[in-house]
């Protein structure tokens, strides 16, 4: 196949389910490892963003490392800013701290994580913190799955 020459075309049946936006301050932790797994249990079913209200330089080391742990690469993740694109391009937009600086649109499904920040801690500290994201996010696939049958 030459490099001009296309993928056949998806089917209607390959549509995501949803889009979800992850979103926190710095766009380096929290809301990638939460995008990172949503990506990894989810695959093509959910299209998956992330974005900071003030994004940081790169993703934490401590997170990329955690992750690697349970086998998710988000080495190659970089953070970005929060667009009000974005956000109305997603059916659910999940905050994680990043206050009032997420745009508020009629018809998206807001949902609210409390979850300790990563930022300057260690990989021992931020074990805790991806594994509560994991178990947020099975909810979130789940709860997806049970509104938009596959």
């Amino acid at each position: 196949m030459s490099a001009s020459q296309s993928a056949s075309p998806a089917s209607p049946s390959s549509a995501p389910l949803a889009s979800v936006l992850f979103v926190c301050v710095h766009n380096a932790g929290r809301s990638q490892m939460a995008a990172g797994f949503l990506t990894h249990l989810a695959g093509d079913r959910v299209e998956v963003r992330s974005a900071g209200s003030l994004p940081g330089e790169r993703v934490n080391p401590a997170a990329v490392e955690a992750m690697k742990e349970v086998g998710v690469d988000i080495s190659a993740a970089t953070p970005k800013v929060l667009t009000t694109e974005a956000v109305q391009a997603s059916d659910y937009v999940i905050t994680m701290g990043c206050g009032d600086a997420c745009p508020v649109f009629p018809g998206k499904q807001y949902l609210d994580w409390v979850l300790d920040d990563p930022a300057g801690r260690g990989v021992e500290a931020v074990r805790p913190i991806r594994d509560r994201i994991r178990a947020r996010v099975e909810a979130l696939i789940a709860e997806i799955d049970s509104v938009r049958p596959a």
